[in-house]
């Protein structure tokens, strides 16, 4: 049946005038987001995808935004951008209390801005009270655009140890020297701004005692809850994907990243271009060309057994794509 209409049956239908008439004669734009806990690799898979078809990143770290600080924020180099366009990363001024309503203003009109270049815009990062009010909280949005999102995912004892080598690597970087450019005696507050980021406030104590004999265990005790927090953070943004899937059934497809954490060198390379880069891409074109509006999701196709870093065997599923 053909459901185009005609201009004189256009005029005579009648609707609200409250109702907002664009989704019913325009295709929405199409809109991925990449989420998932802190350090398991969404930055780089948007940028696999984006250096495969027309796309730019829009960042949805609530840290990252910040101005400084690259170090303990990790934010991605210019070099591993590898000439995919970012938007919202290091543009906040780091005293600025920026939020969520913030974000999502800022955000719309990125988007807007990427979709009239047609290109894919991908929202990536760790902060999902951004994406929800994003998603959830913008009617404007909800009207305009269709979502998909992947889900990065991690085991989490496999995560929690390589986020404590991350640390240790941040540290040799210079995270220390980085923090203690913005450090201020007189000001308590970590409240606010890019001193909220993990890594700033404990070290706090630490500059305090600078020179006392016990310097040492200052930064022990510093280095070691930087390591605590960054383990509780990715809990709790695990624990908040799985409350926003549940409640608000969205189209999400998970990609179980584990078995590249616990592999090196070019094992880890092909593991990430096996079981994470190649699903996702095919997850993504999937999501932008077929008009059958299939989902993809990754399931177990058979199982092997790798080494975690503490020497223990660890069975994972290779995953493969598969429609249905």
């Amino acid at each position: 049946m053909n459901l185009r209409l005609s201009t004189s049956v256009h005029k005579q239908m009648s609707f609200p005038k409250h109702i907002n008439m664009d989704p019913f004669f325009r295709r929405k734009d199409k809109v991925v987001f990449v989420v998932g806990p802190t350090g398991t690799g969404k930055s780089r898979l948007a940028i696999d995808i984006a250096t495969r078809i027309p796309a730019e990143v829009i960042n949805c770290d609530k840290i990252q935004v910040y101005k400084g600080l690259d170090i303990v924020t990790n934010k991605v180099t210019e070099e591993e951008c590898r000439g995919v366009p970012h938007h919202l990363l290091g543009v906040v001024d780091p005293n600025a209390d920026y939020t969520s309503d913030d974000f999502r203003h800022h955000a719309s009109d990125a988007l807007k801005l990427i979709c009239a270049r047609d290109r894919l815009p991908i929202i990536a990062g760790g902060s999902n009270s951004f994406i929800e009010a994003l998603v959830n909280e913008d009617p404007e949005f909800q009207s305009r655009y269709e979502c998909c999102f992947l889900w990065v995912d991690v085991s989490l004892p496999v995560l929690h140890s390589f986020v404590s080598d991350r640390v240790d690597r941040m540290l040799k970087s210079g995270l220390i020297d980085e923090v203690k450019s913005i450090f201020d005696p007189t000001n308590f507050d970590y409240s606010r701004g890019i001193k909220r980021a993990i890594g700033v406030p404990e070290l706090d104590q630490y500059f305090r005692n600078e020179t006392s004999r016990t310097r040492a265990r200052f930064l022990e005790s510093a280095i070691a809850k930087i390591k605590e927090n960054t383990c509780m953070l990715s809990c709790r943004q695990l624990q908040k994907i799985h409350r926003l899937r549940n409640r608000w059934s969205w189209n999400m497809h998970r990609i179980d990243a584990t078995e590249v954490f616990v592999r090196n060198g070019e094992e880890a390379e092909e593991a990430w271009e096996r079981v994470v880069a190649r699903p996702g891409n095919m997850m993504i074109e999937q999501f932008l060309y077929d008009e059958n509006d299939h989902m993809t999701t990754i399931v177990p196709s058979e199982s092997v057994t790798v080494m975690a870093t503490n020497g223990m065997p660890i069975s994972i599923p290779a995953m493969a794509a598969a429609a249905r």
